[in-house]
Parts: structure tokens; C-alpha cells; sequence
């Protein structure tokens, strides 16, 4: 174990050790020991879930006590977000912090680094609940850092194209075709490019590398090249954002305004507005589902079926993650207890009830299972979207400096707006003196 807890931590590890380890397991002994002791597992946990996630997790914790009546497992309802908001705030002995809980994939590297995180036998896990060929070359390996496994995948996710079939068949946009971004009107298709998580369907395109390390481990940005330096592929990726920015500031609407696009874009979907296709997460399905005559008129794509400047958008791996809190590390019955539950929660028998609860996608489920299920033909549709894009997507970066590009497009292509570049090149250098100034700061 490579990560080193403080001292009071320790201290107060090895009291509850002592006080809370089962009289029918030897401290340290391994987890099939524990469970094999004739009444289970004896230890107590806490999981944290979402509101819409309870009634999932009480069945999986019932399952759970099915082999192990003498363990007590409370759960703690509350956003993932928010609860980790709280260990952020404090500590992992913190007591509303849960024994286990969901982590989106791009904080795994800061939770490491504050070793907020006990290492978990993923394989393990992986072989219980199957499905997997090869667990180190999905979202598994992905959990993984300097050899320690620090979740258990809970989820894959991506960008798809959620499309208004009525709009689009006024605009005269033929939805069975590739469609290309740059011969579409303005708002045809709209995109939130301010915001980066949106923004790299289309750098990802051009292969443009906002934040990357080399093989030396060195950090760089295509970002910071002059205009005349990038390829003509990047190069027609900020000429496409030129023209649609320039568009839009035309056209006075709210799109480069980074409070009221969201609710912009909602009302042009609506059918009878003027967007036929929104590029978003499955997590909107509900709610753009609604805009489109209630479901009536919405068509799910594949991210790869829109194109800027002829290659197609391609979006990241996304997922999360069920991770443990480090404080459990040093009772095995505590662990075991937790590997116990994470198997009970992506238990693929309930992959469909877990979807219908939390909208989550299990990564090791075959797309069958959920297209002969009970659910709605748009999930079905959702789901399949969802998995033909995450298959064209790309690995997400996932090292702790990534953070600091949040803020810098944002600001860099808000302040467009503002400044008013007359030319692709002059729009481009105000993102160039972004990053430069960014890549000076590490």
C-alpha cells in the first residue's frame, strides 16, 4: 500500500479496529476467511445514495444481509456531489462521509492524492460479478493508479446527439445521414462550446490536445502553438467555432452566455423551434424528451454521426466509479463487507433495475440485455447511443493539472464576446494567451 495515512488517522483506525473486529475473525485475515466463519460477515458500514437510488440500494443491501444477517449497512441519502463536497471539506473520519460511494472518473487522481481512498481488490470484484474480458482495458483500468485499484466501475457515459426529428424535417436536415456541422445554419445545432466538457467533442475531432503529458511525463498544449502552426485540421476546428460564435453574436442570442444558454438551448428544441440537434448526456434524456412532443419527436445518434470539417465529433470515456473510503482500509471486515455490497449494486442480474433507478449504463452488460428489458424505447435508444458513441470516444485525461482547464476555455471563448476578434486567427490567439498563461502556472 502505497498511500500514507496521518497519524491521528492511524490512531483512530487502529481504536475502532479493536473495538470493532469481529471475535470470529483474526485481524488481517482474508476476506473469504471472514465470510467463512459460519454467521458472515460481522462489521458496519454506510453507503451513500442518491434519492432517486434508494429503493435500488435497500433491495441491494437486503441481498447483501441474505449472507450476512449480522452486518448493518445504514445509507446515507445525499448527491454524490455534495457528499463530496463534505470530504473535501474535512476528512475521511469524517462520520457523513459514507464507508462507500460513487465517484465520477475525473476525481479519482484527487482523492488519491489526498489518500481519501482504500485500495479495493477490483479483480476480485470483477471475476464475482463478470462480464468482463478483460477488466484492465475498460473503465477498470482506468480506477486504477501506480497499481492500487480505487473503484469498481459503476458506469459508462459519453455525449450523444439528441435530435428533434419534426424540427429537423422543417430545417430539411436528413437525420440517416452524416451530418456535417459546418453546413448547418446556426442554430440547427446547438452545442454549449464555452464549456469544455462539450467543447472537446469537437477538438477531439481534430485531435487537438488541450492539456496532455508526453512520454517523458511532461505537460503541453497544442493550445499554445501560433495559428499558423496548427495543422489545417485544427485549424478548420477554430474556424468553425469563428463562424458559429459570429453567428450567434449576430444573431444576439444567449448561446455565449454561460447562465442563460441553458435555458436558450431548451427553448429552441422545442418542437417547432429551431434546433433539430442537441449534443448532451443521457442524463437529459428526461427532460429532452419533453421538449420533443413529450417523446414523440426525438431521435437519439451517435455521436460519431455529425462531422466538423469532415471527421467526425468524438467525445471521452466517461464513467464512475464505487470506491471505498480509506478509513476501512485496516478492517477487513469492513472491506469485505464493502466488496459485498459494490458486487450487490452492479450484481448484472439487476442491470436494468439499476439503469431505471439511476440512469447508469453497467460497462460488462451486453446491449441485449437491456434492448430485450421492460424499458422505454427511448432508453433503449439512449442506451444504445450511448454505447455506439462511447466506443468511437477516447480515453479521458486523467491527471490532477487537467483541472485547470475548466476555467481557462471558459473564460478564453467567453471573452469573444467581449472582445470581438474580426478573424479565426485573432479568436484563436485569445485562447492562445489563455493557455500560455495557464502552462506558465505549473
Amino acid at each position: 500500500m502505497k498511500k500514507v495515512l496521518s497519524l491521528i488517522l492511524v490512531l483512530v483506525l487502529t481504536l475502532s479496529l479493536v473495538a470493532c473486529t469481529s471475535d470470529n475473525a483474526d485481524e488481517g485475515a482474508p476476506n473469504d476467511q471472514v465470510v467463512e466463519n459460519g454467521v458472515g460477515i460481522e462489521a458496519e458500514i454506510s453507503v451513500q445514495a442518491e434519492s432517486d437510488w434508494l429503493a435500488y440500494y435497500e433491495a441491494a443491501v437486503e441481498r447483501v444481509k441474505e449472507d450476512h444477517p449480522n452486518a448493518t449497512i445504514n445509507i446515507i441519502e445525499t448527491g454524490s456531489f455534495d457528499h463530496l463536497d463534505v470530504l473535501d471539506a474535512t476528512d475521511v473520519t469524517n462520520k457523513d462521509v459514507a464507508d462507500v460511494f460513487s465517484i465520477p472518473l475525473d476525481r479519482i487522481y484527487g482523492l488519491s492524492n489526498n489518500e481519501a481512498l482504500a485500495a479495493i481488490d477490483a479483480n476480485g470484484i470483477g471475476e464475482n460479478v463478470g462480464g468482463y474480458d478483460n477488466y484492465d482495458e475498460g473503465l477498470g483500468g482506468y480506477l486504477q493508479i501506480d497499481g492500487e485499484y480505487l473503484g469498481f466501475p459503476m458506469n459508462i457515459e459519453t455525449l450523444i446527439n439528441f435530435t428533434n426529428a419534426k424540427n429537423a424535417e422543417d430545417s430539411g436536415i436528413d437525420l440517416d445521414t452524416t451530418i456535417e456541422f459546418t453546413e448547418l445554419g446556426g442554430e440547427d445545432m446547438l452545442i454549449p462550446v464555452f464549456d469544455a466538457w462539450f467543447a472537446v467533442a469537437l477538438t477531439n475531432a481534430a485531435d487537438i490536445e488541450l492539456l496532455e503529458k508526453d512520454d517523458q511525463g511532461n505537460l503541453y498544449s497544442d493550445l499554445t502553438k501560433d495559428f499558423s502552426d496548427l495543422t489545417s485540421e485544427k485549424q478548420d476546428v477554430f474556424n468553425a467555432l469563428f463562424d458559429y460564435w459570429k453567428f450567434h453574436k449576430d444573431a444576439g442570442t444567449s448561446l455565449w452566455d454561460a447562465d442563460a444558454a441553458w435555458s436558450y438551448m431548451d427553448t429552441q428544441f422545442e418542437t417547432g423551434g429551431n434546433t433539430s440537434i442537441r449534443l448532451e448526456g443521457p442524463w437529459s434524456t428526461g427532460n429532452l424528451s419533453n421538449l420533443a412532443g413529450n417523446g414523440e419527436d426525438l431521435r437519439l445518434l451517435p455521436i460519431s454521426q455529425v462531422r466538423v470539417a469532415g471527421n467526425p465529433l468524438s467525445h471521452w470515456q466517461g464513467g464512475w466509479g464505487i470506491a471505498v473510503n480509506a478509513r476501512a482500509e485496516a478492517d477487513a471486515d469492513k472491506m469485505a463487507l464493502a466488496a459485498a455490497l459494490i458486487e450487490e449494486i452492479v450484481n448484472t442480474d439487476y442491470a436494468v433495475e439499476f439503469f431505471q433507478a439511476s440512469g447508469k449504463i453497467l460497462p460488462n452488460v451486453d446491449i441485449s440485455v437491456y434492448a430485450d428489458s421492460d424499458l422505454s424505447e427511448i432508453d433503449k435508444k439512449v442506451i444504445e447511443a450511448v454505447m455506439d458513441s462511447y466506443d468511437t470516444s477516447i480515453a479521458r485525461p486523467l491527471f490532477t493539472e487537467w483541472g485547470s482547464v475548466w476555467d481557462t476555455w471558459e473564460n478564453s471563448i467567453l471573452s469573444w464576446s467581449s472582445v470581438n476578434p474580426a478573424t479565426a486567427e485573432e479568436a484563436y490567439g485569445l485562447v492562445k494567451a489563455s493557455f500560455d498563461s495557464m502552462m506558465g502556472n505549473f
